[in-house]
């Protein structure tokens, strides 16, 4: 029943953030280019519960983008799948302990996430990689969402050791004693 809940929350969670990347942050702009809150949310996912839970709601989440905004169904899904599984690989090879370990994590899963975007819809939509405007726009990307870890990071360590005790039945902590 608990983690019934906690899927319950993490949905609402998800269209929380669905409304405040298509609403809030398109006036929020650095260059024309925005905050990538859904990969923060997955690899969050993925940290704190397991990888079917971090996968499953990397596909479902990005087949949603894909059907609201995308050109072609599947890339996000694809790549916020890679990003679920990601978080917990990460969650079983590196301590979450840390604030620096967490930046460097959503640092790697945004250049990842925006990598694998373009290079699978340059193949399949088939325009030139413009590898400038690529980098312009990783770079900005990856400041931004690194930016909004370092903001919301005691939120997310909060909601973190909650989701971990429920999913993995024990506590961080001891995990590494």
């Amino acid at each position: 029943m608990k983690k019934f809940i906690i899927t319950i929350l993490l949905i609402i969670s998800y269209f929380v953030i669905f409304f405040l990347q298509a609403n809030l942050f398109q006036t929020f702009t650095i260059s024309g280019v925005m905050p990538n809150l859904f990969i923060i949310f997955i690899l969050f996912i993925g940290l704190s519960t397991n990888s079917a839970y971090g996968i499953s709601f990397g596909v479902i989440g990005g087949l949603i983008i894909d059907f609201v905004y995308g050109k072609t169904i599947g890339i996000t899904a694809i790549m916020l799948c890679l990003i679920g599984y990601l978080g917990a690989y990460f969650d079983k090879n590196f301590s979450k302990e840390n604030k620096i370990t967490i930046i460097i994590m959503s640092a790697l899963a945004t250049i990842l996430f925006e990598f694998g975007y373009y290079t699978l819809n340059s193949t399949i939509i088939g325009f030139d990689i413009e590898l400038p405007y690529f980098i312009k726009i990783l770079a900005i990307e990856v400041v931004y969402n690194v930016l909004l870890v370092i903001i919301i990071y005691p939120i997310i360590k909060n909601a973190g050791y909650a989701l971990d005790r429920a999913f993995k039945k024990n506590n961080i902590l001891t995990r590494y004693f």
